[in-house]
């Protein structure tokens, strides 16, 4: 039986996808639900599965670009693979594995068999006395074919010379001049750019071009926020199942602090302000494919443990291009950390058609001045871009110093950002 696999529908605003990779080749027999194929819509990569298992007849190349719905290659499910051929194919490998080895490898490989047999002095622990002597091919082989071990041969010397001593001398020196050197080239590599990394170019020169984005930067004490998640890390692991992180930390600090400024978390739509009632951030990861930004619905109706797993889940889904177009769409804020790739300071580009994006950045130990006193404390610079036709500096500058006060003072997370003592006295 001839079965048709389609390509399926990404989300309700796609009509067409690219044909990013096969995972299998033309004719090969596939498994039932087998991952075989990679299609790149302009938001994200997804996999198409085998519904049935049989052999594959493609019928779209990769970088073609092909309609939702279409036909990309049918199945024969009258074609059965072999049911010992996973195994079969592993036994190959496992055979041909020494063959593709390095030389290194392979001397590695040699050298342990040759300590695994007895010595010729019949000393059966010998074979481990001179492990780190270097051994040449040449003299692996003949002591190969004398059924020699390495202690055998130093044994049967009779006293060191000068030319034993000179070669041990000298070792550092030849070792440093045998370094290999990259070969001088003019060559380039060129290659296809994804559907998704052009419609991401396309959107970050409209922000430049349309928008009058400003940055504004603040810096963050992470002592307090850091000493709390080291002292309840391991119950936290314990109760959850999970690590405790910062971007769950900042999540929550963002979605507080948007009810003391608000219009960081508007849009414009035409003539009008859109002021959404809930925040709904996106978190950008990194992907091999680009960068994506997963959406965090309403944050601030959300737990730091219940922010944190959801993170995970959708960071996890991105990577393994296993995420689906409704998880990454919409969004009323976005943060990304440049941190984990070590920036200090950056002016990150807003993710239209929100209006605003914080940017994360390493932490530092560096000098302050606490009550007059210089301290070394773990610092983060932050940094806000927004778009001043809507964000006035007063709401801008106005949301960091907030951020700053909830993530200095954690606490004030659950208490809707106020002190706790006036709360208290209800002032």
């Amino acid at each position: 039986m001839i079965i048709e696999i389609k390509v399926p529908s990404p989300g309700e605003s796609i009509t067409e996808v690219e044909i990013g990779s096969w995972l299998v080749e033309d004719g090969a027999v596939v498994a039932k639900d087998q991952e075989i194929a990679e299609v790149e819509s302009d938001k994200a990569t997804l996999t198409i599965v085998a519904s049935e298992g049989g052999k594959i007849a493609i019928k779209a190349e990769e970088g073609e670009a092909v309609e939702v719905g279409a036909v990309v290659c049918t199945i024969d499910t009258s074609v059965e693979a072999p049911a010992a051929e996973s195994s079969q194919s592993q036994s190959q490998s496992t055979d041909k594995e020494p063959a593709t080895s390095t030389k290194d490898q392979e001397s590695s490989i040699e050298l342990s068999e040759a300590k695994s047999r007895p010595s010729a002095s019949g000393d059966p622990e010998s074979s481990t006395e001179h492990d780190k002597v270097k051994v040449t091919s040449v003299a692996k082989e003949m002591m190969k074919e004398h059924g020699l071990s390495v202690d055998d041969v130093i044994k049967g010397l009779k006293r060191l010379g000068k030319k034993e001593v000179e070669a041990v001398v000298n070792a550092p020196q030849a070792a440093a001049a045998a370094i290999p050197q990259k070969e001088a080239t003019r060559d380039e590599k060129r290659e296809r750019m994804s559907s998704l990394r052009r419609k991401l170019s396309a959107r970050l020169v409209s922000v430049k071009n349309e928008t009058a984005m400003l940055t504004t930067f603040n810096e963050i004490d992470m002592s307090y926020v850091m000493d709390m998640r080291k002292k309840y890390q391991p119950k936290f692991v314990d109760t959850h199942g999970f690590k405790l992180g910062f971007m769950s930390f900042f999540t929550k600090a963002v979605a507080t602090a948007m009810d003391f400024h608000p219009m960081v978390n508007a849009q414009i739509d035409g003539e009008e302000i859109v002021m959404p009632q809930f925040v709904d951030v996106g978190i950008a990861v990194s992907t091999p494919k680009g960068l994506m930004v997963p959406i965090v619905r309403n944050a601030e109706s959300k737990t730091i443990p219940a922010i944190e797993l959801e993170i995970k889940e959708l960071a996890e889904k991105a990577r393994n291009k296993k995420i689906s177009v409704e998880e990454l769409t919409g969004g009323t804020f976005t943060i990304t950390n440049g941190g984990v790739f070590g920036s200090l300071l950056s002016t990150p580009i807003i993710n239209p058609p929100q209006s605003a994006i914080l940017g994360m950045h390493n932490i530092v130990e560096r000098p302050v001045a606490v009550n007059g006193q210089v301290v070394i404390r773990p610092m983060m610079y932050v940094a806000l871009s927004y778009d001043h036709r809507i964000i006035d500096g007063k709401d801008s500058v106005g949301f960091l110093v907030k951020l700053k006060e909830l993530l200095e003072n954690p606490e004030r997370l659950f208490t809707g950002g106020k002190d706790a003592g006036e709360l208290m006295l209800g002032i």
